[in-house]
């Protein structure tokens, strides 16, 4: 009886002390898996920010140390010739701002909602990859969307993937529809002329090269010009007024330019 009441005190013993280790090797993986699932600390940022901070994690690289620095999502939404490619080129000279050009130009991207989502998102995870792209500790990450590619005619749905998102608008638009669409005409002479050594430039970066567009003078016809520009007016303005519910701000390139304060970031 001695040896029977010995043995089952020992039985109790060890399993006692298996449930305890047990316990505590559950709990030590729960601590660190909760150590490991840690959210990024949002605390510092204002309530009213909180919506267009984000953390990315991309699935072709890892952000490492600066997996928790946030990141702004933003769209240039612009027309042709409205100085959006000045505009992205200043944006870009910042070490931690992407902003990677026109990537509707691409039809197929822009074929359907399915199509055009599937490539926001690629962007606003930072796995778009293009000579925008920056490092792991990029802060601001966007494109440039033309107002016809895609854009004004999903304009619904593109509103709600912004404000669901978090997705700031730039609206950079030109005053003076009557300098735009000389621009235009300019670029599509070239277009088909290729006037910078068997190339075409949509944008140029020298004096030299501005100096040899310049000298193409298009002819206007007057009778239909009032009503172009009207149109072109009224296109603008419907369209903005469809993406309006999005959280913005709208440039003018003219007011751009004047600004003696805007300067290429260091």
């Amino acid at each position: 009886m001695v040896v029977l009441a010995m043995s089952m005190m020992c039985g109790i013993f060890i399993c006692t002390m298996c449930v305890k280790q047990i316990g505590s090797d559950s709990w030590s993986r729960i601590v660190k898996i909760e150590v490991a699932e840690q959210p990024c600390n949002k605390s510092l940022v204002p309530i009213s920010e909180v919506q267009f901070v984000h953390y990315p994690q991309p699935l072709t690289y890892s952000r490492s140390e600066c997996m928790c620095t946030p990141v702004r999502f933003f769209a240039i939404i612009s027309s042709q010739r409205s100085g959006s490619g000045w505009f992205e080129t200043l944006l870009n000279s910042h070490m931690n701002v992407s902003s990677n050009g026109e990537v509707f130009s691409r039809k197929e991207r822009r074929s359907n909602m399915s199509s055009i989502i599937k490539t926001l998102d690629k962007v606003y995870s930072l796995d778009w990859n293009s000579s925008a792209s920056k490092n792991q500790c990029t802060a601001a990450v966007g494109l440039k969307w033309m107002l016809n590619q895609g854009l004004v005619a999903n304009h619904a749905d593109i509103v709600d993937y912004f404000n669901r998102r978090g997705v700031s608008a730039i609206f950079l638009f030109r005053r003076n529809l009557l300098h735009q669409l000389v621009s235009q005409l300019a670029n599509n002479h070239d277009r088909y002329l290729r006037q910078l050594n068997g190339t075409h430039k949509a944008h140029v970066h020298t004096s030299y090269e501005a100096n040899i567009l310049a000298k193409y003078k298009p002819r206007l016809n007057t009778s239909s010009l009032i009503r172009r520009l009207k149109q072109a007016d009224d296109y603008t303005r419907v369209a903005l007024e469809n993406l309006k519910s999005m959280h913005h701000i709208t440039i003018y390139y003219e007011d751009l330019i004047r600004n003696k304060t805007v300067s290429f970031c260091g």
